[in-house]
């Protein structure tokens, strides 16, 4: 069988690919640089198709003969930082998914599985938590990303009613884990820990979930799935920073912060970083759109996807382990906190 895989280096595009391949597919992924992609992909057997989601036409040809279709790639590091960016966000997470399905229709794919958020699940009424019946709530309408995959929800349900094309939508939680090149907000949570940036520790946290168990979930769909279904690939329990950095202490031997930082404190630094970010170029290391996420008490929970998709997920203390092994031995400046750590 063959698969096309859209964000092909992400973090969830690339530990697809591998689970793909080692499971048999044939796979082509899409990629923005070959170069850095044959460099991620070494000692794979991937088909580089290079391309961006802000043009399909020119890619939509190499969707020519496969048989499944998942569509990770999405705008969503670049929200994270200052400037309005509801354009972007709309133009490749909405529009350019329709677009994308269309292409794949045409092209004779036969099942698409779609990645959207479970930013996009509110609260039940009295509650701390949300499964697929819950719609969103003012908060997944007020950050522009979660707006961005709802909107794109309901486009898909709009494509669905007048094609025959399957698409299953699988809406991953706080995604951790091993390659996280880039890397995603949380790999950079997880880099900036091990380099002894975090001046504290914040309210807040998330449901966190291994990107690898997401991406199982996903190919378990591509035969158990159903078309238009909604299914949270997400932790069960809210995770918050305290016990987060206490995991990341175990896995990483790098004392955890003990200063605690009152929430309008964190506000005020967010406003501070993010003002000199636009004198510096360089990424804020606390945004006000970033802080805001985190400080969302909200829990989902993946009964479906177990139930329906056969979705497992392992201990976040082992998720935690990978991921510092993996940025250790793939990162050059980690490689001399490791030997610092062994060294105490």
């Amino acid at each position: 069988m063959r698969a096309f895989v859209t964000g092909g280096t992400g973090l969830l595009g690339s530990n697809l690919v591998q689970l793909l391949i080692e499971q048999g597919y044939e796979v082509r992924a899409l990629v923005r640089s070959r170069s850095k992609a044959a460099q991620a992909f070494a000692g794979l057997s991937v088909e580089l198709v290079e391309g961006d989601m802000a043009n399909i036409a020119g890619f939509a040809a190499a969707l020519e003969g496969c048989d499944v279709l998942f569509h990770t790639a999405a705008y969503f590091r670049e929200y994270y930082q200052r400037g309005d960016h509801w354009a972007t966000l709309q133009a490749i997470n909405v529009d350019g998914t329709i677009a994308l399905l269309r292409a794949a229709e045409q092209r004779g794919v036969a099942k698409v599985i779609y990645t959207s958020s479970s930013g996009v699940i509110g609260m039940e009424p009295g509650a701390d938590w949300g499964d697929e019946r819950t719609p969103p709530d003012a908060y997944a309408l007020a950050n522009l990303y979660f707006r961005s995959k709802v909107l794109a929800e309901q486009r898909v349900a709009e494509f669905l009613a007048g094609s025959k094309l399957p698409v299953v939508l699988i809406l991953p939680g706080w995604m951790f884990g091993p390659g996280d090149a880039a890397p995603t907000s949380s790999g950079q949570l997880v880099l900036d820990y091990i380099n002894r940036k975090l001046p504290g520790v914040i309210g807040g946290g998330g449901t966190p979930v291994d990107v690898r168990d997401v991406a199982q979930a996903m190919i378990n769909a591509v035969s158990r799935g159903v078309s238009g279904e909604r299914y949270i690939v997400g932790g069960d329990t809210f995770v918050g920073f305290d016990e987060l950095f206490a995991l990341l202490e175990q896995a990483s031997g790098v004392p955890r912060p003990r200063l605690r930082i009152p929430h309008a404190l964190a506000l005020g630094l967010a406003f501070v970083l993010e003002a000199a970010s636009r004198f510096s170029g360089k990424p804020a290391l606390i945004t006000l759109n970033g802080l805001r996420a985190v400080q969302e008490r909200r829990t989902t929970r993946s009964d479906k996807a177990r139930r329906e998709l056969g979705a497992t997920f392992r201990p976040l203390a082992d998720t935690l382990r990978d991921e510092v092994a993996w940025f250790r031995a793939n990162q050059p400046e980690q490689r001399k906190l490791q030997l610092s750590a062994k060294s105490r």
